[in-house]
């Protein structure tokens, strides 16, 4: 095989290739670095950034692609729609800045009528194949061809309703084959054409609607709060897919190195057994599986543990990390620096310096930009008020506010608390005008709940007792109605709700705080000390 163009670069073991950060993306440029360092990573490679700006590019993408799935082939022993041993591939974006869930990813690419047939005889597992082939058609209609969720998510209610099941988790081979085919006649019913069957075919709208994702105005609205040059592109990484969805010793997850609302030096992450990466960070399902995982496979959970400490140990940071366990098997799909909060910002600096992972200077640099006059976290003084419903707490801090229910009703009210069903990536600006955000499913680690942390905001997530009803602008918790206006009040740090509004009281990190004015001064670090100052505000 001839060398490496310089239109794509591999993801393998060894040295890293000739490249940069800017022309790769924070995504492949961290799994280079893993893969270089023994991590257990899918193969891959990457068209760089330049490709998003590229006069033409979209011209030499089908021969870019043609030499990077050779390369992929060779490797895996495995063919790209093949009828035997089928290789598949998830086609995902990736920048210089970490944008999370502002891009889109397209899962399952390589699937068709015969290479389904391939993966149940590879596999063993008629079920993996059927799920696969339905959520490939129902990714690749929503980011390829722009077509509403909602629509195939209608198509999944009705199976469960059908088979009279909990969730789709619980669908058989036979219910997810008859799911595939009415995904199939609704995707031709709403494009008057039939679902792509040429796995190139797939590979390349898939690749080109990642590129197009930059210019998303979700994409645009992150980079404008977060002063991200509009001209930087992004890259596109093509990966072997490991499956999540493989059965009862596999699912996926999403982890933090350390607790990113507090700062904890404690794991902090969600799992799903027997899905795949976007049922955890897309906000649409509930997460709750991670004590699971610790229980029924305490190997991979002790692995887990082990490889936080070798991320931080590689970045000199704070992670967060997605994996997926495939039969037992352990794999790293991305890592980048955890989004925090500015308390956890400021706790994982000075625990990092006293660790001795990275030196003063650096952790004052990565503090640039956060106002440490500023730094605070509150509380309630609940004097007896009982919460109407309690949920994960994926945030610190407390916030009163009047419910808007969309991203519009945000913009119109002061302060309000944003109240979703499922919060998405395409909230941000609501997001931003809100003190605080409130959804029935989702968890502590989907792409919207990192964002409203990184931006500071109250968040609590995945309420059971929850009901949205856009149409009437109201909502109901544990019975109780509430419409677009009322107050209700949130409490990040334990995850309950209540109505109206409670009085808070505030805390500030001043044992933190005095080690870093001790770096300032160039005095040597301060190890001891109470941790928080109290006031009534």
């Amino acid at each position: 095989m001839t060398a490496t163009p310089k239109n794509l670069f591999e993801i393998a073991q060894g040295p890293l290739p000739e490249t940069s950060l800017e022309q790769v993306g924070n995504k492949a440029w961290n799994l280079m670095r893993m893969a270089a360092a023994g991590l257990p990573v899918p193969a891959a490679f990457v068209l760089p950034t330049a490709w998003c700006r590229r006069a033409g590019a979209e011209t030499e993408l089908p021969g870019a692609l043609a030499d990077g799935m050779a390369r992929l082939e060779a490797r895996t022993g495995l063919g790209f729609g093949a009828a035997r041993k089928p290789l598949l591939v998830s086609v995902r974006s990736g920048s210089a800045a970490s944008m999370p869930g502002m891009m889109e990813t397209v899962l399952d690419v390589g699937l068709n009528p015969d290479a389904v047939d391939g993966l149940i005889r590879m596999t063993g597992n008629p079920r993996l194949g059927w799920d696969c082939y339905r959520r490939l058609i129902q990714g690749y209609a929503e980011v390829v061809q722009g077509l509403p969720a909602e629509t195939f998510d209608e198509l999944v209610t009705q199976a469960i309703a059908r088979d009279e099941v909990e969730s789709e988790r619980d669908l058989d081979f036979r219910s997810l084959r008859q799911l595939t085919r009415d995904m199939t006649a609704r995707f031709h019913e709403l494009t008057g054409e039939a679902f792509p069957v040429d796995p190139m075919e797939q590979l390349e709208k898939a690749a080109a609607a990642v590129f197009r994702s930059w210019d998303a105005p979700k994409a645009a609205a992150y980079r404008r709060l977060n002063k991200i040059d509009d001209a930087a592109g992004t890259a596109v990484t093509v990966e072997r897919m490991v499956f999540g969805n493989a059965g009862g010793n596999s699912g996926s997850g999403v982890g933090f190195t350390r607790n990113p609302a507090t700062g904890e030096h404690e794991l902090y992450l969600d799992f799903r057994f027997n899905g795949q990466g976007e049922d955890v960070v897309a906000g649409r399902r509930r997460t709750s599986d991670h004590e699971r995982l610790r229980r029924i496979l305490p190997e991979i959970w002790r692995q887990i543990e082990a490889m936080s400490g070798t991320l931080e140990n590689l970045f000199g940071d704070a992670q967060d990390f997605e994996f997926t366990v495939e039969d037992g098997a352990l794999w790293l799909l991305q890592a980048r620096s955890a989004k925090r909060t500015p308390w956890a910002a400021v706790k994982i600096a000075v625990d990092l310096v006293e660790e001795g992972l990275i030196e003063p200077k650096a952790a004052l640099r990565r503090l640039e930009g956060i106002d440490l006059r500023r730094v605070a976290r509150t509380r309630f003084e609940v004097n007896g008020a009982q919460p109407l419903a309690r949920a994960q707490a994926a945030s610190i801090g407390v916030a009163s506010g009047p419910i808007a229910l969309d991203a519009a009703g945000a913009m119109r009210l002061e302060n309000p608390i944003l109240v979703r069903r499922d919060m998405a990536t395409a909230d941000i600006e609501g997001i931003a005008r809100a003190v605080g955000v409130l959804t029935a499913t989702g968890s502590r680690t989907s792409h919207a709940a990192v964002v409203a942390r990184q931006l500071g905001k109250v968040c609590v997530v995945g309420c059971a007792d929850l009901e949205v009803d856009p149409v009437r602008a109201a909502c109901r918790i544990h019975g109780k109605s509430l419409v677009e206006g009322d107050v209700i009040s949130l409490d990040g740090n334990d995850g309950c709700i209540y109505a109206g509004k409670l009085e808070m009281v505030t805390e500030r990190p001043e044992r933190e705080l005095a080690s870093i004015a001790q770096w300032k001064s160039g005095r040597a670090p301060r190890l001891a000390g109470t941790n928080a100052s109290i006031t009534n505000p």
